[in-house]
C-alpha cells in the first residue's frame, strides 16, 4: 500500500506525517505537489497541517482550488481513504468533501497544547483498531479550530455515527472546560457519508511515538493500513 502527503506552499506537517508513515509504519509514501493532479497511484492522501498558501482570505480557502486537491476530491470520490489534520480538516471543509465549517477559536488566541479525546465510532477506516469510549491524548496547535455547522447537519453526523471524535476530560467526560476552542458539541473530528474521509484538528502525526510525549495517534494510521490490508485481499 501506498501514501500520498500532500505539500501546499505553507504546509509545515507534511515532514511530520511522512515520518509516521516512512518510520513508524515502515510503508512506502510519496509528497504530492499542490500544482499537479497526479496523485502517483497512491491508496491513501494525508493532508497536513499548516497555512496553505499563507492561509489568505481564510484558512483552506485557496487551497481548495489547487490541482492536487481536484485530484483528490475525484480520489474519495471513488472511495479512496482521505486524511486531513489540523488545515487539512480546514481545506476538506472547504473544498466539500467534509460539511461545516472551522472558525476562529472562541477565545481568538492561537492554542498549542495537549487535549483529550474520546472515540465516538470505531466504525470507519480511520478507528477501526481504536475502541469506542477510549480516550487519547494528542496535541492540538490550530487558530481556527471552532467546528461549526447548522443543527440539521449535526443531526445527520449524530444520527449517522459520523463524530469521530469529541474533545473530553481524561476521564471520558464531554465538558465545556474539555473543549479547548468553542467546538460545536464538542467536536473534534468528522467523517463524511462514505466514511472514507475524516478531518480532525487535533495531531495523529506528533502523537505516533512515546519519545513525543504519547503514541495516541498511531491507532489512526494504524486502523488505515489494516483497512487498506483487508480490501486488498
Amino acid at each position: 500500500m501506498k501514501f500520498g502527503v500532500v505539500v501546499f506552499p505553507g504546509s509545515n506537517c507534511d515532514h511530520d506525517a511522512y515520518n509516521v508513515i516512512a518510520e513508524v509504519a515502515r510503508q512506502p509514501v510519496v509528497f504530492l505537489w499542490h500544482d499537479s493532479e497526479d496523485l502517483q497511484g497512491v491508496d491513501a492522501v494525508l493532508v497536513p497541517g499548516g497555512f496553505a498558501y499563507g492561509d489568505y482570505l481564510r484558512t483552506g480557502a485557496i487551497a481548495r482550488f489547487s490541482p492536487v486537491m481536484q485530484a483528490v476530491k475525484r480520489f474519495a470520490a471513488g472511495g479512496g481513504l482521505v486524511l486531513g489534520i489540523c488545515n487539512g480538516f480546514q481545506i476538506l471543509t472547504e473544498s466539500g468533501l467534509l460539511p461545516g465549517a472551522l472558525m476562529r477559536n472562541a477565545g481568538l488566541k492561537y492554542i498549542c497544547k495537549q487535549v483529550h479525546l474520546r472515540v465516538e465510532t470505531t466504525d470507519s477506516p480511520f478507528t477501526n483498531q481504536l475502541k469506542k469510549g477510549a480516550v487519547l491524548q494528542i496535541p492540538i496547535g490550530h487558530m481556527e479550530g471552532n467546528y461549526f455547522c447548522e443543527p440539521e447537519e449535526l443531526g445527520r453526523l449524530e444520527s449517522e455515527d459520523r463524530i469521530a471524535f469529541r474533545y473530553a476530560t481524561p476521564a471520558s467526560k464531554i465538558t465545556r472546560e474539555a473543549n479547548p476552542n468553542g467546538s460545536l458539541s464538542n467536536i473534534a473530528g468528522i467523517l463524511n457519508e462514505g466514511r472514507n474521509v475524516l478531518g480532525m484538528m487535533p495531531h495523529p502525526d506528533r502523537s505516533s511515538e512515546a519519545l513525543l510525549g504519547s503514541a495516541d495517534g498511531w491507532g489512526i494510521f494504524e486502523s488505515m493500513i489494516g483497512a487498506m490490508e483487508k480490501t486488498s485481499r
